[in-house]
């Protein structure tokens, strides 16, 4: 993903969710994860997300509600929308570059 600040959207990223990139990139320790990482790509005529979107990014949190709680409460713009599927529950938070991503909650 593309940014005009990539230091300003790291450190977004790690105060409002708390991921840390030892390595100069998020990577997650594959034996912390309880879940797959997926990556999926999109046809530019998707219409899943906005077309002035270039990524959905899909976070696996322990607490859906408390985490999206937390982040509207230190000003983040938070969808009040929550969808469930089989796969889990997904809510929706908007970065600082004005991207959208989704929370999920982790596998129990």
């Amino acid at each position: 993903m593309r940014a005009d600040n990539p230091e300003a959207l790291y450190a977004w990223y790690e105060k409002h969710l708390g991921i840390s990139r030892p390595h100069g990139s998020f990577l997650p320790a594959r034996e912390t994860q309880r879940a797959y990482i997926a990556v999926a790509f999109f046809p530019r005529s998707s219409k899943y997300f906005p077309d002035s979107q270039p990524a959905v990014l899909n976070f696996q949190v322990d607490d859906l509600n408390g985490v999206l709680e937390k982040l509207s409460a230190a000003g983040v713009s938070v969808d009040a929308k929550r969808e469930e599927y089989d796969c889990g529950r997904f809510g929706w938070l908007t970065d600082r570059r004005a991207k959208q991503g989704r929370a999920l909650p982790a596998p129990g």
